[in-house]
């Protein structure tokens, strides 16, 4: 967490003036370090397996089995992910696995678990369509969600209306009826305000309210205060602008409500996706066609990787690991006792790195020392294991730092398995082309290594990992391959071979019958806290990040292939703060958090307001903009708070050979 002790550090300079996006090789054949010169080298498999099982039981038969930590991967397969969170609890012993979906959607997750019991999207994007409100909150999707935003242009072209909530007039801005440019961190007291108004106007569903939900006076109560004029000054949105989305929003027969980053990556995060959760306790926009809650997922299959267990505190099909029925079924299926306790997530293990609980850490596909914020801290806490293993299709800043590197196969072309987009939607995926040199696929590479540490596993394909998946997961049971291709893929939750359910979760809120109807969902009143990192006058610009259409997270994949829309990386300012600190469009300047510093030039972008920056994480050998961010994390996800920074920009002096 951030300290206020370090308010006055002097940042360390991050210099980087090549403006060329690093390619990164292509992983063909397996690394080791040499002990000698400290290098990583070429080796056999054989040597290579060998090395990282010895080191996972190393540190295991030293410290316990809670001293290994697994990183799966979120471009990965389904099956990938299932075996891999197997081998972390079957072959370690401990429950300390996660993924990406910690540093994005995790307070997602914790949310909707909270109020419906399962931590997907509730509606299929095909709903979209057939909406009449979209509201679009913390999320630019035309950039970062392109596939889901051609449905909602047909929704828009279908006559339903649109409302953008972002601190940046962004490009899926330009398409709303109305944009609502809040203050960063500020989302409680907007959504409270929207709430309110609802309230106020009896536009309330007292009918869906008294049916199905709990918690209604406690909420009423919480956003009492927050009239749309007090909010007005805390937000910045006008008081008229937060009258028509409420009403628009309460009044419309159908609604979706979706978010992506801007409202997850806080140090609040599960508490803005309460909050809006709330507002559609509110109104009944949930659990109908056409109405629902969207999370917008990033990758390829972050969805899936939560759904598969690969997460610290569930087993797959989301069944929680403190229940002794469901782990009793994963015990006799596996053959193994599964610790009665949640293992730690992501966060969590970074931090037991720095106190030396954790000592060995199995890295599937992921680049944590580029994608986690202070990146700095990140990389030293990573070479300070005793024990890393890097398994990936290239050799990225986290593999570098590793003591053994094994090449895999890229999931979306080379190997056969299942993913699950935003909706819940599991898809095939298909062997394409061979991999290149020695790679292997992820399933075998994980199977050999569970071999070497005592688990013979044997699995001829992906096709029975995911009948094993399906045996003990209710919720994909009815889901075979078969299936799967006649139906071009299926929503879970899918318990029958013989029948699909709705597309739309949670229609049980709204049946008569109180037995069918299940558990009521509880509103959650929760509290404004303002970013953790506070702008004053040595740090006086609020730093937010996210992603562009060309790019692909850390650059890794994207940067090795060129886009006429790529630009590289910049700080980009409104045209008044450019006047402000008199520099130029392209005009390099030093930008300084409380954390470090970057070198990066200027972008004018008038869909910025004074007192508000933007960065993208794509280009980290560039401009590594984590090296600002703050690692001030969500207590209840664990997820940190990128969107959040507090920056000054130093004008830097010009070089006597151009003066002169």
């Amino acid at each position: 967490m951030y300290e206020p002790s370090c308010r006055h550090k002097e940042p360390v300079v991050a210099r980087n003036r090549n403006r060329q996006p690093r390619r990164y090789p292509r992983l063909t054949h397996p690394l080791v370090r040499d002990p000698a010169s400290g290098e990583l080298r070429r080796a056999t498999w054989e040597e290579a397996l060998d090395r990282a099982a010895a080191g996972f039981a190393a540190a295991t038969g030293a410290y316990g089995p809670d001293a290994f930590g697994m990183f799966s991967c979120a471009r990965a397969t389904n099956e990938m992910n299932y075996v891999a969170q197997k081998f972390a609890r079957v072959v370690m012993g401990t429950n300390n696995v996660d993924s990406c979906n910690r540093t994005c959607h995790a307070p997602s997750v914790a949310g909707l678990s909270a109020v419906f019991g399962s931590g997907g999207g509730t509606s299929s994007y095909a709903e979209v369509e057939d909406t009449d409100l979209i509201v679009m909150w913390g999320s630019n999707a035309r950039f970062a969600h392109p596939i889901f935003f051609q449905h909602v242009l047909k929704g828009i072209h279908n006559g339903a209306r649109m409302y953008a909530v972002d601190p940046r007039r962004t490009s899926t801005a330009e398409w709303a009826e109305s944009w609502l440019g809040l203050n960063v961190g500020t989302d409680i007291p907007l959504a409270h305000a929207v709430g309110r108004e609802i309230i106020h106007s009896g536009l309330a569903n007292r009918a869906f309210i008294d049916r199905a939900t709990s918690g209604f006076t406690e909420y009423a109560a919480e956003v009492e205060p927050w009239t749309p004029s007090v909010a007005e000054k805390v937000t910045g949105v006008p008081a008229a602008a937060i009258r028509d989305l409420a009403h628009a929003y309460a009044t419309a027969e159908r609604a979706q409500l979706c978010w992506t980053l801007g409202i997850t990556e806080h140090h609040n995060g599960t508490d803005n996706v309460r909050a809006l959760i709330n507002l559609s306790l509110l109104t009944g926009h949930v659990g109908r066609h056409g109405s629902g809650l969207q999370p917008l997922r990033g990758q390829n299959n972050v969805q899936g990787g939560g759904d598969m267990g690969a997460i610290p505190n569930r087993l797959p099909g989301f069944q929680d690991i403190l229940d002794p029925a469901s782990r009793g079924k994963f015990e006799a299926a596996w053959d193994v006792v599964i610790q009665p306790r949640y293992g730690l997530n992501l966060t969590e293990m970074f931090e037991a790195m720095e106190e030396g609980r954790l000592r060995a850490v199995y890295c599937v596909g992921e680049n944590p020392a580029q994608s986690e914020a202070d990146s700095e801290q990140a990389i030293r806490r990573l070479r300070a294991l005793d024990h890393l293993v890097v398994q990936d299709i290239f050799l990225t800043k986290t593999a570098e730092l590793a003591d053994v590197v094994l090449p895999a196969t890229a999931a979306w072309c080379e190997t056969d398995g299942t993913t699950t987009n935003s909706e819940r939607r599991v898809q095939r995926v298909r062997k394409a082309v061979e991999p290149p040199g020695e790679a292997r696929e992820d399933i075998d590479i994980i199977c050999e290594l569970a071999r070497r540490l005592g688990r013979d596993w044997k699995f001829t394909g992906a096709e029975e990992v995911w009948n094993e998946l399906r045996s003990v997961s209710p919720d994909h049971f009815g889901m075979t391959y078969e299936r799967l291709e006649e139906h071009h893929g299926i929503q879970w939750p899918c318990p029958s071979t013989e029948r699909l359910e709705p597309s739309y979760l949670h229609g049980r809120l709204w049946a008569a019958d109180p037995a069918r109807r299940g558990p009521r969902a509880p509103f959650g009143p929760v509290k404004h806290d303002p970013p953790v990192d506070l702008t004053d006058e040595r740090y006086p610009i609020r730093l937010t990040t996210g992603r562009r259409l060309d790019s692909y997270n850390t650059g890794v994949q994207s940067g090795s292939f060129a886009s006429p829309l790529r630009r590289g990386e910049y700080i980009e300012l409104c045209p008044e703060d450019a006047d402000r600190y008199g520099v130029a469009a392209g005009e390099e300047v030093r930008v300084a958090s409380r954390r470090g510093a970057v070198m990066a030039p200027v972008w004018i972008d008038p869909g910025l307001r004074p007192g508000l920056a933007f960065m993208t994480m794509h280009f980290p050998d560039e401009v590594d903009t984590n090296a600002l961010t703050i690692e001030a994390n969500c207590p209840i996800a664990g997820t940190a708070e990128f969107k959040a920074s507090a920056i000054r920009i130093e004008k830097l002096p010009v070089p006597a050979d151009v003066r002169s």
